[in-house]
């Protein structure tokens, strides 16, 4: 099944929603997957430095490893390609103008954007907006 590409509909289209969980991004240079599974990352990155993982709080502190900073995931339930253009930049900027950083991780179907514990609903309400602004340009 392949994704949208039209950024305004992708746009309107989207439901935001985040987690009650917290994560957080660690690196393990001399990592293997087999020694992380125990720990069920939410996902992995192979990166010159070692191997990137995005944990739970409770699972990086079972780790033994840095739970701060710490970030809440907003999941966005819009089935975009991953060659859609546009959409990573328009989520980013939104989040920008209000003050907060977004680190996106693009799966097969959804986006999942990563941003501060405590500004997880501002994130929300922003994206939220961004949606309803959208659907108005597309009347």
């Amino acid at each position: 099944m392949r994704g949208g590409t039209d950024l305004q509909e992708l746009l309107a289209s989207m439901e935001a929603s985040v987690s009650e969980e917290s994560f957080v991004f660690c690196c393990f240079p001399n990592g293997s997957i087999e020694a992380l599974a125990e720990h069920h990352p939410l996902g992995l990155f192979w990166e010159n430095e070692g191997l990137t993982a995005i944990l739970s709080l409770e699972s990086a502190g079972r780790a033994g490893v840095e739970t701060e900073p710490s970030f809440r995931r907003i999941s966005l339930a819009v089935h975009s390609s991953l060659e859609a253009v546009g959409l990573t930049a328009a989520i980013s900027s939104a989040l920008a103008e209000a003050g907060i950083s977004a680190n996106v991780v693009a799966a097969f179907y959804h986006d999942h954007i990563f941003v501060q514990d405590e500004k997880a609903e501002l994130a929300l309400d922003t994206l939220q907006a961004l949606s309803r602004s959208a659907k108005l340009t597309l009347k």
